[in-house]
C-alpha cells in the first residue's frame, strides 16, 4: 500500500509580489502590503480574486484570513492554515499545507502569503530587547546570545571546523547571490555587483559572517495561488506542478536553546530523504535551487543536507562557477535571494521556483524540470518543495 502524498496533485497558478521596500520604507500598511500581493497573484493567475476560498502563511503572520478576505471581497472562506514558529522555516510548508488543502477538497484556490511592514512593527532581523527571558531565549539571551545572526554563526563555525571548511565556500554563496541579481531589476542590489574584495573587506557581523553573510531586511509582500493541476491548466499562466513537499524537524533540535544532540545541523537530515523520497528523484536530478539564505553557513549546511555534496567536500562543490548561472552545477538563488532580491522571509524564493519550472527567470536554467526551494535552515521546524513543468 503506498503512504498518502500530494506529488502531482496540487499546482501553483500565480504569484504575486509588492515592491520591495528597505526595512521600515514602506509607505502604506502590512495589511495593505499583504491584500496587494494577493491582488497581484490572482491577476498573474487570470483569476478572479473572489475565486480565493482559503488561505495560508507562516511565521504567525499578522494579517487574519477573514479580515483579508473581507477587504478583497471573497464571498466564502473554506480553508486557513499556519505554520507555527520556525519563522522562514515554515515557508514551504505553508505551501505544502495549502497544496493538501487542495488535494483534499477542501478549497479550490489557495493562497500563501507573507508580508513584512518594519516601520510599523519591530525591527525582524534584531535580537529581542526585554527585561524578562521567557520559553527558549532563557536559555541564551541571559548569556548575550540574542541575534539569529549569533546563533546560526555558532553551530556553522562547529561545522567549518568538524569538516575543515574554508572561508571560500561562504563567500562563493554570497557572490553567487549577487551574481544574479545583476539580472533581476527587481533585486534591491541590482546595479550594485559585489567583488570577492568587498566581500573580504566588510565589517564583521558574527564570526564567521561578515556583511555579505547576512540577508536583507525589507518590507514588503508576496503571494502565491494554489489550486490542482486542472484548474491550473485552465488559468492563464504555465503551471509549477508540486512534485513533492515535506516539513518537520530532528529530535529535540531547537535553534535558541543549543541543546539537541546534534548541534551542527540545518535541521534537515530527517526531511531532506523523505523530500526526494516522495518525489521519486535523486539531489542529482535537481536543476536549479533556491536555498534560503538567512546567512550563508545556513545555507551551506542545508545543501550538504539535501545530498548535493558531502560536508568535507563544500570547498571543491561550493565554488562561484559551480553555483552561477548560466554554466553552474547547481545554480542558486537566481533572482539574487535573500542576500541580494530582497528578504520576503523566503516567499520571494518560492516566486522565483516557479519563474523556473515556467521558464520566465532572469537567470533562466536551460530545460529546468526540477525546480528545489529550501525554507529557513537551523530554524524548527524546516521544510522543503520540489516542483517541475
Amino acid at each position: 500500500m503506498h503512504e498518502p502524498s500530494i506529488r502531482d496533485r496540487a499546482a501553483i497558478a500565480g504569484i504575486g509580489e509588492t515592491r520591495y521596500y528597505k526595512r521600515g520604507g514602506a509607505p502604506v500598511s502590512e495589511f495593505a502590503l499583504a491584500c496587494e500581493a494577493v491582488l497581484r497573484a490572482a491577476d498573474d493567475a487570470g483569476l478572479a480574486v473572489e475565486q480565493i476560498d482559503g488561505f495560508a502563511s507562516y511565521s504567525n503572520d499578522r494579517n487574519e484570513p477573514a479580515r483579508l478576505a473581507a477587504a478583497l471581497g471573497i464571498p466564502e472562506l473554506r480553508y486557513t492554515g499556519m505554520v507555527w514558529g520556525g519563522g522562514g522555516g515554515g515557508v514551504c510548508a505553508a505551501v505544502a499545507n495549502a497544496a493538501a488543502a487542495v488535494a483534499a477538497g477542501y478549497a479550490k484556490h489557495v493562497v500563501v502569503f507573507r508580508s513584512l511592514a518594519q516601520g510599523q512593527f519591530r525591527r525582524f532581523g534584531q535580537g529581542m530587547r526585554s527585561s524578562v527571558a521567557s520559553g527558549v531565549m532563557a536559555y541564551s539571551a541571559p548569556f548575550g546570545l540574542l541575534s539569529p545572526a549569533q546563533v546560526i554563526a555558532m553551530r556553522t563555525r562547529r561545522f567549518m571546523y568538524d569538516h575543515n571548511i574554508g572561508h571560500d565556500a561562504l563567500a562563493a554563496i554570497s557572490l553567487a547571490s549577487y551574481h544574479h541579481a545583476q539580472f533581476n531589476p527587481r533585486a534591491i542590489m541590482y546595479g550594485r555587483p559585489l567583488s570577492r574584495e568587498d566581500y573580504d573587506n566588510a565589517r564583521w557581523i558574527a564570526e564567521p559572517f561578515r556583511l555579505f553573510d547576512c540577508c536583507q531586511e525589507n518590507d514588503g509582500a508576496a503571494a502565491v495561488i494554489v489550486t490542482t493541476p486542472e484548474r491550473a491548466r485552465d488559468l492563464r499562466q504555465k503551471p509549477a506542478i508540486i512534485m513533492a513537499a515535506a516539513q518537520g524537524s530532528m529530535f529535540r533540535h531547537d535553534l535558541y536553546t543549543h541543546a539537541g544532540p546534534d548541534y551542527a545541523t540545518a535541521n534537515f537530515k530527517t526531511l531532506a530523504p523523505r523530500l526526494f523520497a516522495e518525489a521519486g528523484i535523486e539531489p542529482q536530478d535537481v536543476d536549479v535551487a533556491q536555498v534560503y539564505e538567512n546567512f550563508t553557513g545556513g545555507e551551506l549546511l542545508a545543501m550538504a543536507e539535501h545530498g548535493f555534496f558531502a560536508p568535507e567536500d563544500a570547498d571543491a562543490f561550493c565554488t562561484v562557477e559551480n553555483l552561477t548561472w548560466p554554466r553552474g552545477r547547481l545554480p542558486i538563488n537566481t533572482s539574487g535571494g535573500n542576500l541580494a532580491e530582497c528578504y520576503m522571509h523566503g516567499l520571494e524564493l518560492v516566486n522565483e521556483a516557479v519563474r523556473q519550472v515556467r521558464g520566465e527567470s532572469t537567470c533562466q536554467v536551460e530545460n529546468c524540470r526540477v525546480s528545489l526551494v529550501i525554507g529557513g535552515p537551523v530554524a524548527a521546524p524546516v521544510s522543503s518543495l520540489l516542483l517541475h513543468p
